[in-house]
Formats: C-alpha cells, sequence, structure tokens
C-alpha cells in the first residue's frame, strides 16, 4: 500500500503549513484473471499496471488509499472489513488458479464478498467484471451463452446485475446518459461517445437502476443487432451498493475526463461519501434489453 501522510494546516502567525491528507477510504482493486487478462490490469515486469497508475494518481486527489491485489486466497471477512470498497477488475471463475497462476479465491471467500457487501460495504465491477463467474454448464462458444438465465444465473452474476456474453470489434458507440444527478455524470452531457470494447451482455437484473445505455442498433457486428441495452448501472445490495460499468478496456478510455469523472462519482457512491437514489428503471429505460443477438457461430 502506498504512504500517505497527514494533511494538517498550523496556522504560525501569518502563514501556514499544509501536509497531504490521512486517507478517508480504503479501497482494494482486485485484478486476478482466471480468465484473459486485459494489459491494461497487467503487472510487466513486477511493475504496477496502467490503471493502477491512475488509481494512485486518483487517490492522491480524493485522499483514497488502495491495496493492489491478484491473490483471491485472501478473501475473508476478517481482510475485506479493511475496507471501504472493493473494485473488481477480472475474469473467469476467481475460485481456480486459472490462466494468470494467482492464488484462487475459495467458495467461502466468494461469499464474503457478498456477506461484505450486505453488510453496507461498497462493490465496483468494471469491464470484465462482468466476465467473471459465468453461469454454471454454460459454454463460451456455444448458443448457451447467448442464453439469458435470469433467477438461475450465477449469484455473482445476479449480485453485480448483468453477464457479458460477446463483445465486437472496438469502435465509437453513443451511450445515452439516463440520469445524469447520479455523482460523476454531470460532465458527461445528454450522451457521450468514444472508442472502446463494448460489451454485449445480458442476464441483467430487473432491480438495476440503469445510468447509460448504448445505441447497440447503430454499432457494427451481428453481436450488437439487438434493441439497446445498459452499460452501466448501479444497485442496492442489502445494505450496500453495487455499480458496474462495461468501460474500462483501453489506456485512453481510462484517461478520459468522462470515464475518470464516473470512476470517482462510483467510488463516491459506493462509500457513502455522497448518496443517490437508485430505484429500478430498466423496464421504462430499455425495454427491450433482454433481447439478446443471435448466436454467432465463432471463428475456426
Amino acid at each position: 500500500m502506498s504512504k500517505v501522510t497527514t494533511l494538517l494546516f498550523l496556522t504560525l502567525g501569518l502563514g501556514s503549513i499544509s501536509l497531504h491528507a490521512e486517507p478517508t477510504r480504503r479501497l482494494l482493486f482486485f485484478t486476478k484473471s482466471s480468465g484473459f487478462e486485459h494489459d491494461v490490469i497487467s503487472w510487466k515486469k513486477g511493475r504496477p499496471s496502467f490503471a493502477e497508475k491512475i488509481f494512485t494518481s486518483l487517490g492522491a486527489k480524493h485522499g483514497w488509499q488502495f491495496e493492489f491485489s491478484k491473490d483471491g486466497s485472501k478473501f475473508s471477512s476478517e481482510y475485506l472489513a479493511g475496507f471501504d470498497a472493493v473494485i473488481f477488475y477480472t475474469t473467469g471463475d476467481l475460485t481456480s488458479m486459472g490462466t494468470d497462476n494467482q492464488p484462487a479465491m475459495t467458495p467461502a471467500g466468494k461469499q464474503a464478498l457478498f456477506d461484505y457487501v450486505k453488510s453496507g460495504k461498497g462493490f465496483i465491477g468494471l469491464h470484465s467484471a462482468s466476465d467473471t463467474f459465468h453461469t454454471a454448464n454454460e459454454s463460451k462458444k456455444g448458443p448457451d451463452r447467448y442464453v439469458n438465465h435470469g433467477k438461475e444465473a450465477d449469484p455473482y452474476v445476479c449480485f453485480l446485475g448483468g453477464e457479458f456474453i460477446i463483445h465486437g470489434d472496438q469502435q465509437v458507440a453513443t451511450n445515452k446518459v439516463i440520469n445524469k444527478r447520479f455523482p460523476g455524470f454531470s460532465g458527461a452531457g445528454d450522451s457521450f461517445a468514444f472508442k472502446e470494447e463494448w460489451y454485449s451482455l445480458k442476464d441483467f437484473n430487473p432491480d438495476i437502476h440503469v445510468l447509460t445505455v448504448i445505441d447497440a442498433p447503430a454499432m457494427k457486428g451481428a453481436m450488437y443487432q439487438r434493441p439497446a441495452y445498459p452499460t452501466t448501472w448501479a444497485r442496492e445490495e442489502g445494505k450496500g451498493r453495487v455499480f458496474y460499468t462495461a468501460m474500462g478496456h483501453r489506456n485512453d478510455v481510462w484517461t478520459n475526463p468522462v470515464f475518470q469523472d464516473i470512476l470517482v462519482g462510483a467510488i463516491r457512491w459506493a462509500t457513502r461519501d455522497v448518496d443517490a437514489a437508485v430505484p429500478p428503471n430498466l423496464k421504462d429505460v430499455a425495454p427491450e434489453a433482454m433481447t439478446n443477438p443471435s448466436y454467432i457461430e465463432p471463428k475456426k
């Protein structure tokens, strides 16, 4: 963890001395990749990832202290109690060592995460957090990946609020902002657009409060030939708060002011530094979101 010193204003006559602020929040950025590991969260030669560098910079501005980890074996109620919120940028079944050979999470550790949030803490899922803990018996390349599983979806999918199906070529796409009053969205305007690896998603929890809806019909690729669907949302989990955005694949997205504002707003909301109501609105703002694209035969 980074060392953060204390911000004090010592008035000495006409002058003052200012030091750095004690962290107001402690955050875990967890990036284990049991499946595909994204470049933006990869540790190259033991150095911090690009995303971790961005979070370190944001933490210095907002008084947040981050722990960066890929070690799933640490997950327990005792470990998680040390954080105000947990941020996932993960892939695959985290209870298996998988691709990155980092220690796996135990089933008890997975349950500890759910209990931690239900008790009143925060969770933020970024990009491939929806490509994590897929519904059981679901083939990554088979047609069942395109089926909505509803209440039978993996508990993590229900907890997060949605699930990854597939993505097409990176492209510029327009996202309509549904709630500009939610923290972090005041400067996003009525809509925003930039190049990204946009996910086609399914299994939306009916209780999500949709924050952005993507103009899927205007996009290129069969996986986007479907009605408009959510790409960012928030929901309550017990006494806790859950936020997800499908954005975050590209380095230049991480430096984009719109994305950074959304990240900051998400953290402030998840840690209860600010409040915002998140009533379910999926049926009102994206009524056909549960209509998935037709099955796409994988390339050989």
